[in-house]
């Protein structure tokens, strides 16, 4: 790969990232440097020692090595350093070679002394940056020992213990956060799923400091200034699992049942003190115990890690860590500064009943590898809108199910980027890579789509036999099909093969034709949304097609689709319906089409649906069409100006506001833009200042309101409503009037240092200062680009949480040209990337630099830097490819509608 070429005019060569800074230097016209040429400061060894840990090391390590056990003892404080000494245990198998060496983990910042079964070992010497190696003649075949000393690094980001602190008491709160490969930067280990051990952990602490882990705290002594914290051994768990957190916290307790008809047992919420007047507690408590019940039941096993509590933790990079024993929260997602709305409360649950759903599908039962992935969080996915519609009959969960996976899943897999359920993985060092829609959102979809083919019953019977047989240990996705399969009384392994193995998602478009008031036909066709790499043959498809009439009840029809073309007998001869649907209920994974009668009943009558989960659907198809610039996007957003007003569930009406705010600013030709936007400002005014609405969808309409506000009278009102308690009869907090003040800065207020800088003292919070940095970074001028740009690799007290934060503002989609000079750069640093940040930042950094642009020119930037890199790692081609697909749908939704401004 030809290394750093957007530079290249600027610098001979690349220079490491202690050189970045310069790049302000250099975006503002002089010379620079790239973080993609970041190297570690060992040359890695050839074979299985080098960079991360490769398949054939980790299959190696699982034939030869058995009962594995650590006992770690770490000092942490506020330093940079977490210095510890770790006894490994471990069995050689009888039938391995006693005589081969064991290689070990580690990428933290030091080993020193060493010691095998009592023997004097240099683990200084043995150790290349990456891996450490046990020579053979140390070992002995049974029962070997090691003991290391070492140290771990402590940073606000790229460490496995993240630093915090509170802006408002200067308190500093430690956690760790391992996933997927990050235990060996914490402390020598055998780093993969599939050697699960029992963890036994003692942590030093400053005397004031509480400390949360996996295991119950057996005891706590007091040396000193210090005070150590000794946990009791876990059950087997794998490596990536392993947490602690360090520091005051405020614990919260509750006694609680685990299980239905079991004893109470204290179960506790671990939080800062200064938000703790602000944290349900008791809600948080009991809605992590209502699932650990449920789900006891739904398995048929009572939760298997003995005590179970939660932590709310600051600047947490993702929604929540199923560690079990200890799960971690976003801090931000679970305590609310403004009154939520109904999606951030049904949010905060789903993300709750997932990670509760880990403790057995990820925790108990593990995938054997990262390629299954998906085994683990499709699963969860899955299981929380399963617990959700059990447990809230009221809510529609499966529309909540459908809105928050299936949008996303369709739009990463019609991508020339796409990959299977089940992705290859040769090295762990690439694991982030396999994190994303298509395992956390299609996968559910399929498992939705399985159940229905199978029956619930069989579903569930299936579920429990596969949990009894891999009871605290590893499995394959083969073998969770095997266990459904068997209490079904079929063979799956076809439909497995089908969808686990096989990239793309089916394009089924529907062709109606009526003679005289009838059906004459009605037909299913089936093709590959990428057909060069998922190939023409059909996929095996059970769906419940739906013919909706006016005037009398639906007519619903199953309809097997298993060739590219299926004729629908059951529906000849029957009266002509207002429109026809192939995926009612939305059991089927399928971009679903709809006819061109179907269309033109929809972009009229759409409100009129009663059915929230179709009526969710049925918008969904038409933003298909849409995308497939098979549809108008002036005509979607007239249809949304139409039904916005007549809607009255939450969520549908936050999704159709967020996709007519993109169909205005991205899909429309610029000269038909500012009309277009004026209609949809009056229709969001009218819907935010509508008391009969409930709160959640008159906020979203404000919010909406807000991101299209560009003219003088609008800017002028966010500017006088910053200070303001109230707007329209909806409450203003500190999250809403940020989001005003970024708006004014991104829209190049001359008094933007005032603004912020007001603002923060109306906010003195942690939460405030992430916001005054997302706010500068919407500054609308060269010079501060830079400046951003250069920080976010060159500062390493930067928290990634800040930085995913304010990529929005950064690459606002109104700054297309100052952020154009940032492609290529943006795109040079993507293995830096994929080698430091945490799993999802690499498609949120892709996500927002492609939809910051919209111009054909840069389509061709993106290409020509694809062409020039043939040795691009295939997982970052992969990524890129995905976030392409937005690029240049908008350039070709453009080209297509450009002509009809000029009727």
């Amino acid at each position: 790969m030809s290394a750093c070429p957007s530079l290249r005019r600027f610098l001979p060569r690349c220079a490491w990232l202690k050189a970045l800074p310069a790049l302000l230097v250099l975006l503002a016209g002089a010379a620079g440097s790239s973080p993609m040429a970041a190297q570690s400061a060992r040359p890695p060894l050839t074979g299985l020692t080098g960079v991360g840990v490769s398949r054939e090391l980790a299959e190696a390590r699982r034939q030869a090595l058995d009962d594995v056990r650590y006992a770690l003892s770490l000092r942490v404080s506020t330093s940079d350093t977490a210095s510890g000494e770790v006894q490994v245990q471990f069995t050689t198998r009888s039938q391995a070679n006693a005589a081969d060496d064991v290689i070990l983990d580690f990428r933290g910042l030091f080993v020193d002394g060493g010691e095998v079964n009592g023997q004097t070992w240099n683990a200084r010497e043995a150790w290349n940056g990456h891996h450490l190696v046990v020579p053979s003649r140390l070992l002995q075949a049974g029962r070997n020992t090691l003991r290391l000393r070492f140290g771990a690094p402590v940073a606000s980001a790229g460490a496995a213990i993240i630093r915090t602190q509170d802006v408002r008491d200067s308190s500093t709160y430690l956690y760790t956060l391992l996933v997927p490969a990050d235990a060996n930067l914490l402390f020598p280990v055998f780093d993969q799923p599939d050697l699960k051990a029992r963890v036994r952990l003692s942590l030093t602490t400053p005397l004031t400091w509480r400390a949360l882990s996996n295991g119950a705290l057996v005891s706590r002594d007091s040396v000193a200034s210090e005070a150590v914290h000794h946990f009791a051994e876990t059950a087997p768990i794998s490596t990536y699992l392993l947490a602690f957190a360090a520091g005051p916290w405020q614990v919260q307790t509750r006694e609680l049942a685990l299980a239905d008809g079991a004893q109470a047992q204290a179960m506790s919420l671990w939080l800062r003190r200064s938000r703790a007047p602000e944290a349900e507690s008791d809600t948080l408590l009991h809605m992590n115990a209502r699932a650990l019940r449920w789900l006891g039941q739904y398995f048929g096993v009572p939760y298997p890690f003995g005590k179970y509590d939660l932590l709310l933790a600051p600047a947490f990079p993702f929604g929540g860590m199923e560690h079990p024993g200890a799960v971690f929260y976003n801090e931000e997602s679970f305590i609310y500064r403004e009154p939520p709305t109904v999606s951030q409360l049904l949010g905060r649950q789903a993300t709750t009943f997932h990670e509760v759903a880990h403790q057995w599908f990820g925790d108990y039962v593990t995938m054997r590898w990262f390629d299954d992935l998906w085994l683990k969080e499709g699963f969860a996915t899955f299981m929380a809108a399963r617990m959700q519609a059990a447990l809230q009959p009221g809510a529609n969960a499966w529309k909540t199910f459908y809105l928050r996976n299936k949008p996303v899943a369709y739009a990463t897999d019609v991508t020339a980027g796409t990959t299977p359920v089940w992705q290859a993985l040769g090295n762990l060092d690439q694991a982030k890579s396999n994190y994303g829609p298509i395992v956390y959102n299609k996968a559910p979809s399929l498992l939705r789509q399985l159940e229905y083919v199978v029956g619930e019953e069989a579903f569930r019977r299936g579920v429990q036999q596969f949990l009894r047989q891999h009871a605290f240990g590893n499995a394959t996705w083969q073998e969770l099909l095997a266990a459904i399969g068997a209490a079904a009384g079929r063979d799956l392994s076809a439909w497995g093969r089908q969808w686990m193995l096989r990239p793309g998602v089916p394009v089924i478009s529907q062709h109606l034709r009526v003679e005289r008031g009838r059906i004459a036909s009605l037909r299913l066709t089936q093709r590959p949304a990428q057909p060069s790499l998922s190939g023409t043959e059909a996929w095996p498809l059970k769906l419940q097609l739906r013919l909706h009439y006016v005037d009398r009840a639906p007519v619903l029809l199953s309809v097997d689709v298993h060739t590219r073309d299926t004729e629908v007998t059951a529906a000849k001869g029957l009266a002509a319906p207002a429109f026809v649907y192939a995926n009612d209920g939305d059991y089927g994974y399928a971009v679903v089409l709809p006819d061109s009668a179907s269309v033109a009943w929809l972009t009229q009558e759409l409100p009129s649906v009663r059915d929230e989960l179709l009526r969710a659907q049925l918008w969904g198809a038409l933003w298909d069409l849409v995308r497939d610039a098979q549809l108008d996007p002036r005509r979607y957003v007239a249809a949304v100006l139409r039904g916005l007003p007549l809607e009255r569930d939450e969520q549908i009406a936050a999704s159709l506001v967020a996709r007519a705010v993109t169909a205005s600013q991205r899909y429309v030709p610029a000269a038909a833009r500012d009309s277009l936007a004026a209609q949809l400002r009056a229709t969001l005014r009218a819907g935010a200042q509508d008391a009969r609405l409930p709160y959640g969808q008159r906020k979203a309409q404000f919010d909406a309101w807000v991101s299209l506000a560009r003219d003088a009278s609008s800017l002028d009102s966010l500017r006088q409503w910053v200070a303001r308690d109230s707007v329209w009869g909806l409450p203003l907090r500190a999250p809403t009037q940020w989001s005003l003040v970024q708006q004014l800065v991104a829209r190049g207020t001359a008094d933007y240092t005032t603004l912020i800088a007001d603002m923060r003292r109306r906010d003195a919070t942690s939460e405030g200062a992430r916001q005054a940095f997302v706010a500068d970074a919407a500054r609308p001028d060269s010079a501060n680009k830079a400046a951003v740009f250069a920080r976010w690799f060159g500062d390493a007290t930067l928290n990634e949480e800040w930085v995913t934060s304010s990529l929005r503002t950064f690459f606002d989609g109104e700054h297309a040209a100052l952020t154009m000079r940032y492609v290529e750069p943006a795109l040079d640093t993507l293995p830096w990337i994929q080698q430091n940040r945490r799993i999802f930042f690499l498609g949120s950094w892709l996500a927002a630099v492609m939809g910051s642009q919209r111009s054909p020119e840069a389509l061709r930037v993106v290409d020509a830097w694809l062409a020039a890199q043939p040795g691009l790692a295939p997982d970052l081609r992969q990524k890129l490819l995905q976030a392409r697909d937005e690029l240049e749908r908008t350039v070709r939704i453009l080209d297509e509608f450009q002509p009809l401004v000029h009727r």
